[in-house]
């Protein structure tokens, strides 16, 4: 029987999962700014039967019959007025209102929160964005993807979609590659999405390496071609310079747009600091409001930022230990 009591005077328990296209995380969290990863398991993508008994298997296993609550990050759209869910990474839930679903199966209120909302939510709280008002976490993984945090909560708007940049937003289709003045045509990438030349196209790993097939006709892989550029070459040079102008303008729109003061970056270019940091430059000259100070800046949290955020959601639900 899983331990769930708390002590007089402490802050309650709350039960979160990370859930992604490979694995399933759950975690506890005692108090704020803890959570542990107490067990991982694959992640059923294709069966509804199995990702359900696997979901329950884990509440039995570590919350038990206390009833309490599951916060759940996962990465999918949500409709907030009917509660349905789009995951193209796990398709078996694709299509159902999962939280109500899940709450019958698991008999407990399941909350489902975007991942990248829950990563925002994560730098702003108790993250690189701690102490700001507005802030505006920006996921550059194998694609993009952002959140908004104003207040200290999630602004999912109307849509639940409040700081999607990577899709909707385009680049541009022109650049200056060595700051002279004289910008040349990059011609629009077609999205996953369907629409043309989307933030997404480019600005992730897998965009970085589609733009320098684009620029230089080589095929090479994100890690190799930024090793390249901060050693001095000459092609990787020209790719990065591009990068950083095509994601700065629609970046430091987004801020001008939002008000953030933060602009925390996560996801596995966030790891290449000179990267981040020649982003950062690259913003600030193209923001409306100048920033003395760095506004676009690594995130703190690289791999538990889900499962942060989760907790930090649950607390702000009320969920408390009966």
């Amino acid at each position: 029987m899983p331990d769930t009591s708390v002590e007089q005077g402490q802050h309650p328990r709350v039960f979160v999962a990370d859930i992604g296209g490979s694995y399933i995380r759950f975690g506890v969290s005692d108090s704020p700014g803890s959570v542990r990863l107490v067990e991982s398991v694959p992640t059923p993508v294709d069966s509804w039967e199995a990702f359900g008994a696997t979901l329950e298997a884990l509440a039995d296993r570590h919350i038990g019959e206390t009833g309490s609550p599951l916060v759940i990050s996962m990465a999918g759209a949500i409709d907030p007025s009917s509660g349905v869910i789009c995951a193209s990474n796990v398709p078996c839930v694709s299509g159902r209102v999962l939280g109500a679903e899940l709450s019958s199966r698991l008999r407990r209120r399941i909350r489902i929160a975007n991942d990248a909302d829950c990563l925002a939510l994560a730098e702003a709280v108790e993250g690189a964005g701690a102490g700001h008002d507005v802030v505006f976490c920006v996921v550059l993984g194998s694609g993009v993807g952002g959140g908004l945090v104003v207040g200290g909560r999630v602004a999912g708007g109307a849509s639940g979609i409040a700081g999607e940049w990577g899709h909707g937003l385009p680049v541009s289709t022109s650049v200056d590659f060595d700051g002279t003045g004289h910008a040349q045509p990059v011609s629009a990438l077609r999205c996953g999405c369907g629409r043309l030349g989307c933030v997404d196209t480019i600005g992730g790993a897998r965009g970085l390496e589609r733009l320098n097939t684009l620029l230089n006709g080589e095929q090479k892989d994100s890690h190799a071609l930024l090793d390249d550029w901060q050693q001095g070459g000459e092609r990787a040079r020209r790719t990065v310079s591009a990068w950083l102008a095509l994601v700065s303008e629609p970046l430091a729109a987004v801020i001008n747009i939002t008000g953030a003061s933060v602009v925390p970056v996560c996801g596995g270019l966030a790891n290449v600091v000179p990267l981040i940091d020649a982003l950062d430059a690259a913003v600030r000259k193209r923001t409306l409001r100048e920033f003395r100070e760095r506004v676009v800046v690594p995130g703190a949290f690289r791999r538990e930022g889900g499962l942060v955020g989760a907790a930090i959601i649950a607390r702000q639900d009320g969920a408390r230990e009966p």
